[in-house]
């Protein structure tokens, strides 16, 4: 501390610089109380903040006669309960304690003899005093008002020091000032980052709620957007702690840290642009419903007709034996025909070139449509119905057809229909926006996606980087779009939606690369795959790192490090961990470099 006698003013400058930069808030309250304790030679003091429920609750105390530091960066806890400003029951203000009383006048008091002090009930201090051996007399209790001249807490100094060893003396009139204005300064600094703490708050609640919500929109992807960050943080933590190795001079700051959090937490906002129907597609004819209803109808028309036309050949004066018996063979070939297209729909056999010519043998079947399928529908059907004149009815139609109406065009202004734009992605895009054709969709080799709906999905990424970028992130918050916007590119360039490679990606954006696969491979709650054991999820991890999709330095630090058996512990269902012997795949993360 440096000497105030020469220039008071100029000292309390020089503090009110301090505290404006100091950003760990109990450096900052110690920090006060020092300050205050030292220019007024004080043996002891406390520092009170003001809660929410009108409460005084304390926060530093220190006391060099006794040798009590408390609170603040002590890490040694004050057990004293707040001190009520207003009466619980009654609702009265306690008036009785100077340092209540201070805070709600807002009129600093000095006392020069607590003994001797008529307003104030020091019955408290005096049984301190008792127990301790201690005497305490004068005390400077001042308020600490914020920018906006609320009180927010209260500063207390005790036992102003004379010229002479253990003499106490009365506050002085000339420092009270002081001590007031530095009070001041403090709460306007204390304010400001209690501000910027709440503001951080509401920002991380937000982005969890985002979060949470994409979670909870489909079953599909429950609980991924709160583990991601969870084993992002822990592979970036295992890299900063590497002493060996490439990651040794590799180490992220506090602000970096919570700058690859908000990254791990918004990496899927994109997601909220992606239709539910697309992405919870069970069946190859599914959109908003499953289609396959329609068309098991068509087959029930179909079915009528056969039967209407027997009839009719039979009243005409044909062979009832021979007509029926071709009916019961046309109707037998019907079902097993929509089992078929059924069968199809699930999306669960490879349709070999055989099945695919079946499909489109069945859809050439006929029945006769008679009502409009153009009255009752929504405007953009009716848009897409209109691009062809309404045929005259009744007329004959396929079981299966692939129309134009079918058709969803791209809009051309979408930053991913061409490959000149802003963001840099570079991306095979579908010439169609969504197909609904039939048999399209009832062809799909492998699954229920066309390639629209896959490129649909994969799109949430384009999506959270357009959102993400138009974000004014702070200047430490800057990284953020790179971070969240990094998950699905490769090594090899062979990734999404940027094509970018090793070189170009930084170390966090290829933590959450592997934060976001392995999260994935290991979930237990997607509906649509049995949860995998840990053992076939590293394998499957070690062969992404030998291809190059993944960073083959970082799974062998996930793997050493133990970090995939500490997730494991964490998040897995018991019976999803199993014995892994990591020297077979670290081999292979040896062996994967580019």
């Amino acid at each position: 501390m440096t000497d105030t006698s020469s220039n008071p003013f100029q000292r309390l400058i020089e503090i009110g610089i301090a505290l404006s930069a100091e950003r760990d808030t109990n450096r900052l309250m110690e920090r006060i109380l020092l300050e205050a304790k030292d220019i007024c030679k004080a043996d002891g003091g406390t520092l009170f903040l003001r809660t929410e429920d009108d409460a005084l609750k304390f926060e530093i105390m220190r006391n060099d006669s006794l040798d009590i530091a408390l609170g603040g960066t002590t890490g040694k806890e004050i057990t004293f309960p707040p001190l009520r400003i207003y009466d619980l029951e009654t609702g009265e203000e306690n008036r009785k304690n100077v340092a209540t009383w201070v805070a709600i006048s807002g009129i600093s008091v000095n006392i020069p003899d607590a003994y001797e002090a008529e307003d104030f009930d020091f019955t408290g201090t005096k049984k301190f005093d008792e127990g301790m051996g201690y005497r305490s007399k004068s005390f400077l209790t001042v308020p600490m008002k914020n920018s906006q001249d609320e009180i927010i807490g209260v500063l207390e100094l005790l036992n102003a020091q004379g010229t002479r060893p253990g003499e106490v003396i009365s506050f002085s009139t000339e420092i009270q000032p002081l001590i007031e204005a530095l009070a001041s300064q403090a709460a306007v600094a204390l304010d400001n980052q209690q501000l910027l703490k709440s503001e951080k708050r509401l920002l991380d609640s937000i982005i969890e709620l985002i979060a949470s919500a994409i979670d909870a929109k489909s079953p599909y992807t429950g609980g991924h957007c709160q583990r991601v960050p969870e084993l992002t943080k822990m592979l970036a933590r295992a890299a900063c702690e590497a002493t060996d190795g490439p990651f040794a001079d590799f180490n992220l700051t506090e602000d970096q840290m919570y700058e690859l959090h908000i990254g791990a937490w918004l990496h899927d906002c994109g997601k909220v642009t992606t239709p539910e129907y697309v992405v919870d597609k069970a069946t190859k004819l599914e959109t908003i419903y499953d289609r396959i209803h329609e068309v098991r109808m068509r087959f029930e028309v179909a079915k009528r007709e056969a039967t209407i036309d027997c009839l009719e050949a039979i009243i005409e004066g044909g062979d009832p034996d021979l007509l029926n018996a071709d009916l019961v063979e046309r109707l037998s070939k019907l079902d097993d025909d929509f089992s078929f297209i059924a069968e199809c729909n699930m999306g669960g056999e490879f349709m070999a070139p055989e099945r695919i010519q079946r499909l489109q043998e069945i859809a050439k079947i006929q029945w006769t449509q008679t009502l409009s399928d153009r009255i009752g529908i929504s405007y953009e059907e009716q848009k897409r119905k209109d691009r062809a004149p309404e045929p005259e009815l009744p007329i004959i139609q396929s079981l299966l057809s692939d129309r134009d109406d079918h058709i969803i065009y791209r809009d051309t202004e979408e930053p991913t229909a061409s490959g000149d734009n802003p963001y840099g992605f570079k991306l095979d895009v579908p010439k169609h926006k969504f197909n609904l054709g039939e048999v399209y969709n009832l062809s799909i080799g492998r699954g229920t996606l066309t390639e629209e709906e896959r490129f649909k999905i994969n799109d949430h990424i384009v999506q959270t980087i357009i959102m993400l970028e138009q974000l004014p992130f702070p200047k430490h918050l800057a990284r953020v779009p790179e971070y969240a916007g990094g998950h699905h590119e490769k090594m090899d360039g062979t990734g999404y939606p940027k094509k970018l490679n090793r070189k170009d990606m930084s170390i966090p954006a290829r933590i959450m690369a592997i934060a976001d696969i392995f999260e994935a491979l290991t979930a237990a709650d997607r509906p649509y795959k049995p949860a995998k054991p840990l053992s076939a999820c590293v394998k499957i991890m070690s062969s992404m790192s030998e291809d190059a999709h993944i960073d083959d330095e970082l799974f062998k630090l996930f793997l050493t490090s133990g970090i995939y058996k500490e997730y494991a512990d964490r998040f897995l269902d018991p019976s999803q961990i199993d014995e892994v012997d990591i020297s077979e795949f670290v081999e292979v993360a040896d062996t994967g470099k580019d």
